[in-house]
């Protein structure tokens, strides 16, 4: 199997190829082409394929956000109970007050690093991206979809 890169802030962003250039646009252009044929020429067949249209774009959309969230829900768990173990007593009551894009951004500290990162995340309300750039020692995350 080949090594994966390393990730860092600067790329650890994914694509789906084909979700994000082919399915996306294909839906999204649909739904304007759609949008401006019922505008100019309205009938019952335009506002038909406006509406399915619409709505299949819309849904596209849905299902590639609700594994997302399924994500994050496991992810918010997996960092819950990595601090439970990693932070030191005074700050592990504390883990309920962080929010869970913080949450999520910790995932990629370093073992090393996470306890001194959550509590600036705690006293400062680092948002995610602050989070992520102060990240020293990066921790990849090759499974999110």
């Amino acid at each position: 199997m080949a090594e994966k890169k390393p990730q860092t802030f600067a790329n650890h962003g994914r694509m789906d190829p084909l979700f994000h250039f082919i399915v996306l646009p294909v839906f999204g252009l649909s739904a304007i082409a759609a949008t401006v044929h019922f505008l100019w020429r309205p009938s019952a067949h335009s506002a038909a394929f406006f509406v399915v249209s619409v709505a299949a774009a819309i849904a596209i959309t849905k299902i590639r956000m609700y594994p997302l969230r399924v994500q994050d829900r496991v992810i918010r768990l997996e960092e819950q109970l990595r601090l439970a173990v990693l932070l030191p007593e005074p700050l592990r009551s504390r883990i309920p007050e962080l929010t869970e894009a913080q949450l999520i951004a910790l995932r990629f500290a370093s073992d090393g690093e996470v306890a001194k990162l959550a509590e600036r995340a705690l006293n400062e309300k680092l948002s995610r991206a602050d989070i992520k750039k102060a990240i020293q020692v990066w921790r990849p995350d090759y499974f999110r979809v």
